[in-house]
């Protein structure tokens, strides 16, 4: 009798044993399974930011002639940013894009003080390129690709970056978790740039 009295005890520990774990091992789950799915987001927007930036960097100055002009320069960067997170397969979601920067680039990669050029999300009503209204309308422009002296003018020339701030919202149930401590902590802002010569022959 003690002995199976014994064997009965011995189960319900491990039944509390394993109810206690179990949240632990779910949330290392949960975890790394957002942590994929994030990373795959970060990976887009890595791509976009690259064709963005290769772009600005073979158009420089644009062409006064055609057939796209200097102030035809930044829609096409944009529109490569835009095909890339819109493309098939693409984790990222258009409408959770924050704003895309196109900025005149240190020799250390980051902004030049104020050269920085804004567009934000706003839906079909941006520049029209190749056929196609952008998703993504101008908000400033500091650093014009038609002032004399900018961009691929001179020797050396400047170094156009390109960067973009984006909403992940969670995707696994973890989310919900963290919308307990309240609203807008069951997401994150990723972001990424990327830095390129501009090509002195490109105007």
């Amino acid at each position: 009798m003690s002995r199976l009295f014994g064997h009965r005890a011995e189960r319900g520990q491990g039944l509390v044993e394993f109810s206690l774990i179990l949240p632990v091992i779910m949330l290392l789950l949960l975890g790394m399974l957002e942590f994929g799915f994030a990373f795959d987001h970060a990976i887009g927007l890595g791509y976009s930011t690259r064709e963005g930036a290769r772009t600005g960097s073979a158009l420089g100055e644009g062409n006064p002639s055609g057939p796209i002009t200097c102030s035809e320069v930044d829609a096409y960067v944009v529109a490569a940013v835009q095909r890339v997170i819109k493309s098939p397969g693409s984790q990222v979601a258009v409408n959770r894009v924050q704003e895309i920067r196109i900025f005149d680039a240190t020799a250390s990669g980051g902004e030049n003080g104020t050269l920085v050029n804004i567009w934000t999300y706003t839906p079909g009503t941006g520049p029209v390129v190749d056929g196609l209204a952008l998703d993504f309308s101008q908000q400033s422009a500091a650093w014009s690709a038609c002032t004399s002296g900018n961009r691929s003018s001179g020797y050396p020339a400047d170094s156009i970056g390109v960067g973009i701030r984006y909403t992940y919202d969670f995707v696994t149930p973890l989310g919900a978790m963290f919308n307990i401590f309240g609203p807008g902590t069951a997401s994150l802002t990723l972001s990424d740039r990327t830095v390129m010569a501009i090509n002195p022959g490109a105007s």
